[in-house]
């Protein structure tokens, strides 16, 4: 009888044709969210002229999606320790692209707001899931890259949303846009299919004869045996994944620190997302030239999180996330003064690069310091945490738009929160994540072995 620790496996596999797949996936998954998170700000002018509500009014419209992402967050990244990753990602799939092309058939501020709220309980419960699943599945060494290359895709469906946008509204009205946000529900059947289940939540169930195929899928050296025991260091009963957990083994503080950075991060994600576009507008640019802007932000934020993710496997990944925060402060600042154009798209590149894609290595981090069995918990309340300040963004942004404040006014309260962010991540002990106490082991068991 052999025992099996399926978390060292995945460790310590090499990466080939299974990792790709989840890769692929949870890249896919993370394009349509990102889709539909930024098709809102996108059509936002166009929303505001053919309702007629104020730059305010249209805040709070915004905000309804991410209050429910609040919500989302938490109780669909909790209730996948409970019910199964792939069962979980698809019901979030299937909310945000029903309800985003249900939004593009009102003609109502309050219809339209209740839909997207629909739609934010599945844009934010994936997100805690797709990292909590690529993390579980992705070897150790190059961890941060695959989490933050899978993030990616948030901000490759931000871009997708804007080339769509140019050509949609103007042509076909912003309802456009939202309907197309209803094809990716024809993707739950093959995620369902191919998406691998959670290997805790296996071992759980018992389901042994799966957990041996993905597990030989994962690592070819493995054998599987009727023999085999498995265990998951950690584990506790599925009930038992709670709130609670996350303030357990010197957590507590380093948790409330993630949720500070959290906040803080996505108000500058959603503030940006919101309202980039009416800025620029606001500016002087044309709606094509302020779509741009959010193209050059979105593809600055595919390098930030990509670089980002490689920094952070070679150096401490807590440190990286420091200085990526204090990029994002001075960015944002410099994006209210007046400059040559071409300054001004690196500016927004940058911006994109240290406000979306900080928030995805943040996510990548968070995976990282939770031990496997809380994961998408603890990944679920800080996102859902950070969503109070994806909330207040539009509508705090929107306020100061009404009343025709200085453009560099503007920007630094959107930077303000990145100072902010950055103390809180310094502040993160990362001796207590279960990251640092497994190398502790390891380093440990090597030792004895080494003895003997």
């Amino acid at each position: 009888m052999q025992q099996i620790d399926v978390h060292t496996i995945a460790d310590g596999a090499r990466f080939n044709r299974f990792h790709v797949g989840v890769l692929a996936w949870c890249a896919i998954i993370i394009i349509c969210d990102g889709y539909d998170l930024a098709v809102a700000g996108i059509a936002l002018p166009s929303i505001m002229k053919a309702m007629g509500v104020t730059a305010q009014n249209a805040g709070f419209m915004v905000s309804s999606a991410l209050f429910g992402m609040m919500f989302g967050a938490i109780f669909l990244g909790s209730v996948a320790d409970r019910i199964g990753r792939r069962y979980a990602i698809a019901i979030c799939l299937a909310l945000f692209s029903v309800f985003t092309a249900a939004a593009g058939l009102t003609h109502d501020p309050y219809l339209f707001s209740a839909m997207r709220f629909l739609a934010g309980l599945g844009i934010g419960g994936v997100m805690p899931n797709v990292v909590a699943q690529m993390t579980e599945y992705s070897p150790r060494r190059i961890r941060a890259t695959m989490v933050t290359l899978m993030f990616s895709g948030y901000a490759v469906g931000g871009m997708l949303a804007a080339l769509l946008g140019k050509g949609l509204i103007e042509s076909y009205g912003w309802s456009s846009v939202f309907l197309a946000a209803g094809v990716p529900v024809l993707l739950i059947p093959f995620i369902l299919k191919s998406l691998p289940e959670s290997m805790p939540f296996l071992i759980r169930q018992q389901r042994f004869d799966e957990l041996k195929r993905i597990l030989a899928r994962m690592e070819p050296q493995y054998l599987p045996s009727a023999r085999d025991q498995f265990v998951s260091p950690g584990r506790e009963r599925a009930g038992s994944s709670s709130i609670r957990q996350l303030f357990q083994d010197g957590r507590g503080f380093s948790t409330t620190m993630f949720w500070v950075a959290f906040f803080m991060c996505l108000f500058m994600v959603y503030a940006l997302s919101s309202w980039l576009t009416k800025l620029m507008a606001s500016a002087g640019y044309s709606l094509g030239s302020a779509l741009t802007f959010v193209l050059v932000l979105n593809f600055g934020a595919v390098i930030g999180a990509i670089g980002g993710g490689w920094l952070a496997d070679r150096f401490h990944i807590k440190y990286v996330l420091v200085g990526m925060y204090a990029l994002a402060a001075v960015s944002i600042t410099l994006l209210g003064f007046k400059v040559p154009t071409a300054t001004l798209f690196v500016l927004v590149g940058l911006a994109g690069a240290s406000t979306i894609g900080t928030q995805i290595v943040t996510y990548a981090y968070a995976g990282q310091f939770y031990p496997a069995a809380t994961r998408s918990t603890g990944i679920g309340w800080a996102s859902g945490v950070g969503r109070s300040g994806a909330i207040i963004a539009p509508i705090a942004i929107g306020t100061l738009v009404g009343l025709a404040l200085p453009l560099e006014q503007n920007f630094m309260a959107i930077s303000i929160p990145a100072v902010i962010a950055t103390i809180a991540v310094a502040l993160i002990r990362h001796d207590r994540s279960a990251s640092a106490v497994q190398g502790g082991r390891d380093a440990a068991d090597g030792l004895r072995t080494a003895a003997a």
